[in-house]
């Protein structure tokens, strides 16, 4: 099933949309050129598509196998992380210090979602190396920087993350795996852990498991945790890979999708792991790599929706069936279907830019040259982080489901598939935090914990947004009445939201959190596309005039649906619990 990156688009949003210059504008990025980026983004397009997207069916329905304790990855997996590897992405973001390109992280979220839209599947283990990468390279000592981080950046060597257990899972409190030091510098790690995406396979030479445990004398709950580094094989001075270290695979999980992604049931047997970062401060160590995660989980719903709706397009443009207005046979023809096709490319498009703008922003924190832009910067990634993740991921199942509505009958069979992206999508909201976590994150965390001050720097900015339109209609005459009224009417709205959340108490709060965050989602990616749109217009771009139809689209459809969110917060607590418990099951 082919793919065709949308690597268009891609370009649109950098250049247009987010600010991608500040970035390039920054003394570590003083070599990059948007020549060179878009070089980059070419090659990473023709990988995804020649090499990636045929393994994508195969591990669908030939998924991983255990044998004993070893995995077998599916058909095709292989010989592809090989060519992954000998290509040089895996080090795209990585700083040049330890091996890496250095490249801005938007950079990655562009070819990652070329990756993952080609095989989700695939595409977790460099992921989960990537995350790994920056936990060590963050936290880890310099002895074990230097011994790992050479043959992770490579690809050589894999990374996987272990926190989940059975009693512990988005509450990490209850963690019991242990951790006994040895006194020689290392420590035993016994326990078992579940969900461990990539955490045994035959594609690397050598696994770097981070694992989550507790030191004897730790506190409880989630103050007690450590982090430490748990090596697949052990690792000579030299470099060269020793004995086989005490833990293995002991089981496979059987999923709804992401078939050729091993989810495995690791067991740490007494193994020998060194110490990452502080005692007991292991958590903070993990959100290091959590946090990237979390925005790539985004980049994967926008992924995985826009296959989805590829598919589905192509299927519109072949598929003949019944009367279609004017000279077109096919259903493409059919008002309906095109407007779910519509639907699709708009909320795609938005939640891409979401995710964009957060990259720029983690760029601009840890590249500017001047530390008060920086802090700036590191508040607004923060804020948009959790926002990237639920929507980016909401906005994948939507599309993927729709796409299925769009094959019609023969979506709901395996042939065409359409529902392997509907499987696959669905894992991205429950993973690396589950979008009603994010959203508690987004009010808790983001929102009232400085009072408001990150969420009304964004809005301010936001803000010379219409100024921006106003000046667009009156250098090129394109009238954009619509995108106005929605654009001011989405302020309005994002602001008294936002005081609404600051203002009720903490049952009414986390109530309406969800769609606060999705209100935020919707308002976000509104104002990006339009002020994206504005700069291509004002530039000349040949694209912008269909940015200008997909934004119109978007204007008068997708952002009004703030304000069923907005009306909603207003009664949120009242609507939740009036209803008594009792009657959940029945009246």
């Amino acid at each position: 099933m082919p793919y065709t990156p949308p690597i268009k688009s891609m370009k649109y949003l950098l250049h247009h949309a987010v600010d991608f210059d500040a970035v390039l504008a920054c003394p570590d990025h003083s070599d990059t050129t948007a020549d060179l980026v878009g070089d980059i983004l070419d090659g990473a397009g023709r990988f995804a598509s020649d090499v990636l997207a045929p393994t994508n069916w195969a591990g669908d329905q030939t998924p991983a196998a255990l044998s004993g304790d070893a995995v077998t990855t599916s058909p095709g997996f292989k010989d592809a992380y090989s060519a992954y590897v000998e290509a040089g992405w895996q080090g795209l973001g990585m700083a040049v210090d330890h091996g890496g390109m250095g490249l801005p992280q938007a950079v990655s979220v562009a070819t990652g979602e070329m990756t993952y839209a080609a095989n989700m599947a695939f595409g977790l283990c460099p992921m989960l190396t990537a995350s790994a990468m920056k936990a060590i390279a963050a936290h880890a000592s310099d002895d074990l920087k230097a011994k790992y981080l050479p043959k992770m950046v490579t690809g050589e060597w894999s990374g996987a993350m272990n926190l989940t257990e059975p009693q512990a899972g988005s509450d990490l409190g209850p963690v019991r795996t242990k951790a006994v030091d040895k006194g020689d510098g290392t420590y035993a790690i016994s326990g078992q852990k579940i969900y461990i995406t990539w955490g045994e396979h035959d594609c690397a030479d050598n696994i770097v498991h981070l694992v989550l445990a507790r030191l004897p004398d730790a506190p409880e709950g989630s103050k007690g945790i450590s982090l430490f580094l748990c090596p697949k094989y052990f690792v000579g001075d030299d470099g060269a890979l020793g004995e086989r270290n005490s833990l293995k695979c002991i089981g496979l999980e059987h999923k709804l999708g992401i078939h050729g992604s091993p989810t495995c049931t690791m067991e740490f047997d007494g193994a020998t792991g060194w110490l990452i970062g502080e005692p007991n401060r292991g958590l903070a160590c993990m959100f290091t790599m959590m946090n990237e995660a979390r925005l790539f989980v985004g980049v994967q719903g926008v992924a995985i929706g826009d296959r989805a709706y590829q598919a589905a397009l192509g299927f519109a443009r072949e598929r003949v069936q019944g009367r279609t207005l004017g000279k077109q046979e096919t259903i493409i023809g059919h008002p309906d279907v095109r407007r779910m096709l519509m639907d699709m490319k708009a909320r795609l498009m938005g939640a891409r830019v979401i995710c964009m703008a957060t990259a720029v922003a983690g760029d601009i924190a840890a590249s500017h040259p001047h530390e008060e832009t920086r802090k700036a910067a590191h508040i607004r990634e923060a804020l948009l982080t959790p926002i990237a993740k639920s929507y980016g991921s909401d906005v994948g199942i939507s599309a993927t489901s729709t796409a299925v509505q769009v094959h019609g009958g023969m979506g709901f069979v395996e042939e065409t598939g359409a529902a392997q992206h509907y499987r696959d999508s669905r894992i991205a909201s429950i993973y690396e935090g589950t979008n009603g976590i994010q959203a508690i994150d987004l009010l808790a965390r983001k929102i009232r914990r400085d009072g408001g001050a990150g969420m009304m720097a964004l809005i301010e900015e936001l803000s010379q947004i219409p100024a921006l339109l106003v000046m667009t209609t009156a250098e090129t005459g394109v009238r954009l009445g619509s995108s106005r009224d929605a654009l001011e009417q989405s302020l309005a709205t994002l602001r008294e939201a936002t005081q609404i959340m600051l203002d009720i108490d903490e049952a009414d709060g986390l109530g309406g959190a969800s769609n606060y965050l999705m209100l935020c989602g919707h308002i976000i990616a509104g104002c990006l596309l339009i002020k994206g749109m504005c700069n291509g217009l004002l530039a000349g771009d040949p694209q912008a005039e269909n940015m200008q139809k997909l934004v119109w689209y978007h204007a008068l459809v997708v952002m009004p649906e703030a304000g069923a969110h907005l009306n909603y917060l207003r009664r949120a607590g009242r609507v939740l619990f009036d209803y008594p418990e009792i009657a959940l099951g029945d009246l």
